[in-house]
Parts: C-alpha cells; sequence; structure tokens
C-alpha cells in the first residue's frame, strides 16, 4: 500500500472516531448546530426591529449567521485536540503506526463537516423565517466554496491553539476570540453604524469582508474588494494554523 493511500485510509479512520466522539457528546452538538439557529432566533424575532439596515433583517444577518455557524464549534475542537495530546492517546497512536497527519486532518475534516450541517440548518431556518436571496446557481457555489474556505481555515487555526495550550480548558478558552469576533464584525448591524475605534475594528477584522461578500453572493453586487480580502484572510488562517499546527505536533508528539 503506497503512502498516500495509508494516510488517506488513516485519515477516513481519524474521522470516523471523531464524528463518533461528536455524536456522543450532546454539549458539542448543541453549540456547534443547534446554539447558532437560537442565536438567530434572538436577534430576528427578538431584536431585529431595532436594527435600520434597509432590509428585512432576516435576509441581512443570515450571513453573519453563517459564520458563526463556523465559530461556535471551535471550541469543542480545541479541547478535542488537546485531550489527544495530553492523555496518551497519541502515544497509542503511535505504536499503532498511525500517520500522523491523519490525527490532526482528522479533527479538521470533522469540524468542516459539523461546520456545513451547522450551516445548513441555518439556511433552512432562515427560509422558514422568509429569508429571500436572488443568487443564482454560480452564486450558491461560490457561498458554498467561500464557506468552505474559511471552516477550513478556521479548523487548522483552532487545531493548532488545541495543539498549543497546557490543559484542556485553557484550549478552549483560546478558541473564545475567534467565537466572539462575529459579534465585531458587521454580521448584525453595518460596521458604519458603529462608533469610532469599534467601526474601525469591525472594517478591517478577518470576518467582515467574508460576511460582506456571502452577502453579495446572495443579494448580488459583490465588491472585488471584499472577496479579494475574504480569500486572503481564510486562505492565511490556512497557511498559519496548518504550520502553527504541524510544528507544535512535531515538539509535542
Amino acid at each position: 500500500m503506497s503512502a498516500v493511500s495509508t494516510a488517506l485510509t488513516d485519515s477516513a479512520i481519524m474521522l470516523r472516531r471523531n464524528l463518533k466522539h461528536t455524536t456522543r457528546n450532546p454539549v458539542t452538538v448543541f453549540n456547534a448546530v443547534l446554539f447558532p439557529i437560537v442565536i438567530m432566533l434572538m436577534f430576528v424575532k427578538v431584536f431585529g426591529g431595532a436594527f435600520n439596515v434597509g432590509d428585512d433583517y432576516v435576509d441581512y444577518s443570515t450571513p453573519g449567521m453563517l459564520v458563526m455557524a463556523v465559530s461556535y464549534g471551535l471550541g469543542a475542537t480545541a479541547t478535542s485536540v488537546n485531550y489527544d495530546m495530553t492523555k496518551g492517546i497519541i502515544n497509542r497512536f503511535k505504536t499503532m503506526d498511525v500517520s500522523r497527519g491523519a490525527i490532526l486532518s482528522g479533527h479538521v475534516i470533522v469540524t468542516t463537516v459539523r461546520c456545513l450541517v451547522a450551516s445548513a440548518a441555518i439556511v433552512g431556518v432562515a427560509f422558514a423565517m422568509g429569508f429571500d436571496p436572488n443568487a443564482s446557481a454560480a452564486d450558491w457555489l461560490g457561498v458554498l466554496g467561500l464557506f468552505l474556505l474559511l471552516a477550513i481555515g478556521a479548523s487548522w487555526l483552532t487545531v493548532a491553539m488545541g495543539l498549543a495550550s497546557k490543559t484542556a480548558e485553557s484550549a478552549g478558552l483560546a478558541a473564545v476570540p475567534l467565537i466572539m469576533l462575529p459579534f465585531l464584525s458587521s454580521a448584525f448591524v453595518p460596521a458604519d453604524s458603529m462608533g469610532a475605534g469599534v467601526k474601525q475594528f469591525a472594517e478591517y477584522q478577518p470576518f467582515t469582508p467574508i460576511i460582506e461578500t456571502l452577502r453579495g453572493l446572495l443579494f448580488g453586487g459583490v465588491d472585488s474588494g471584499d472577496a479579494i480580502a475574504a480569500v486572503a484572510w481564510c486562505v492565511g488562517l490556512a497557511v498559519l494554523g496548518y504550520v502553527w499546527a504541524v510544528s507544535s505536533f512535531k515538539k509535542r508528539a
């Protein structure tokens, strides 16, 4: 068996293992899939009437909720990765000659799959509340592609955080900034409506151009600057996370 096929087989095994762990942990399922829906219902049904965004609030907020679907599952990933590193499981895998790359990629893939499930739930609930995009099939493919880039990039960065943390608790806390960033972006209100300082932070942080690009794909009028920045941020997060994760793994495994 070639090295490539061995790595793919090991990755599939690790993916199955991590999926089982996810489905057996109701807290992880709630945080990753159900809590973004709760946030969406709260903002649209409770706060939405107070925001002047020029459109139906469900149309405005859905792109931001898709980003929330990524960020809210990251704490579980960081904790799971750290648990593997600190509880001796990696040593067991080493005795079984499991591909080291498969151990990391398994966490990334299961996090991405979890994000896709959460995003599908978000879109379904949005349509039930009157979501009315005018996106073409090509636009929806663009939404899916950008969402996958974000999920993969955020997953690698979170895996790296989990590897670098000393305990599972600190690993979970390390992911909190990524969870909070959507609240300080254009996810819920336009950045132009924010106060000085917060407005500039919202404009130049990673999630705002990603959200604006998703919004443009769904409703027309994608800004090329936002699109370039969105892709650059996603790729940059993935590269940073991958290099950091591999370096930390080699030091600790």
